[in-house]
């Protein structure tokens, strides 16, 4: 959940799934189309907040998207900015980066395997859900359309991943003009086992929530997301409650490196400190 391109791909392939009644059948697949050719090309990168929150601890970093993969810059810990020894470990932790560019390779690396595997679930679901016609609600961007989705008896997932979707229901929102999805509100209707039990297996009850809006430049992300799940992997219990936020998007050069998004972070933060900072959460 740490990859902010899975968190998307995490919206499509819940998605990719709904299995089309006739009258509803063109907004949604266009609205599905469109996000899968977002999640499967090249956005505009950007820069942005990320605020991630669990009940144990909140920390806000300030994100660069580059050609080499995102880099972060840790500025505040449970919404306090850093102290001298934080800023101290901060930068040390940069420094590092900077002379050892295969640490940006590995992470390059792993969000390029999210990506495949989260691509690879996204092309084997023809038809996970079915869904019915629930009316309008109000969004920020005006009156959006709302689906109701439960699974498709008919669908056999295919692997580990996409078990998860045979449980699954909730409310799909989304935007009739630009025929985006806006809204994903999934709850886990009974226990999910991976390899009969043996691997783990998640509780019914867990819930998972998205929000995607226009960020600007006609991008859009996912700008909050959260997820309550418990669960027993092997023989620990693990309980997974995350909060994350996104916001003040703005682009940048597509060619970037990463160690220029570096100097970009470290210049943002100095002028930032010439002025009393404030941190109020969202």
């Amino acid at each position: 959940m740490r990859v902010p391109r899975l968190k998307s791909l995490i919206l499509v392939f819940l998605v990719a799934g709904v299995a089309v009644h006739a009258q509803e059948a063109g907004l949604v697949q266009r609205a599905l189309a469109n996000e899968a050719r977002a999640a499967n090309g090249a956005q505009h990168p950007m820069r942005y907040r990320l605020r991630k929150s669990s009940p144990r601890l909140t920390t806000t970093k300030e994100i660069c998207e580059t050609a080499d993969g995102a880099v972060a810059r840790l500025i505040a810990v449970n919404d306090a900015p850093l102290s001298p020894a934080e800023e101290q470990r901060e930068q040390a932790r940069l420094d590092q980066l900077l002379s050892d560019p295969s640490r940006q390779r590995h992470r390059k690396q792993s969000q390029d395997q999210d990506t495949a595997r989260a691509m690879k679930v996204l092309r084997s679901l023809p038809s996970a859900f079915v869904y019915e016609y629930a009316g309008t609600a109000q969004a920020p961007m005006g009156q959006v359309a709302r689906f109701r989705f439960k699974p498709n008896p008919k669908f056999d997932p295919p692997d580990l991943e996409t078990q998860i979707l045979k449980q699954m229901t909730g409310e799909l929102w989304i935007d009739p003009v630009k025929e985006r999805v806006v809204k994903l509100d999934g709850q886990l209707q009974q226990d999910v086992d991976y390899a009969w039990g043996i691997l783990g297996r998640l509780y019914k009850g867990g819930t998972v929530l998205l929000e995607q809006a226009d960020v600007g430049e006609n991008q859009w992300r996912i700008i909050h997301f959260n997820m309550k799940m418990s669960a027993r992997v092997v023989f620990k219990t693990r309980v997974f409650d995350t909060t994350e936020d996104e916001s003040h998007f703005v682009p940048v050069p597509p060619n970037l490196r990463y160690q220029q998004a570096i100097g970009i972070l470290r210049d943002d933060e100095a002028k930032a400190t010439q002025k009393p900072r404030e941190f109020a959460g969202k």
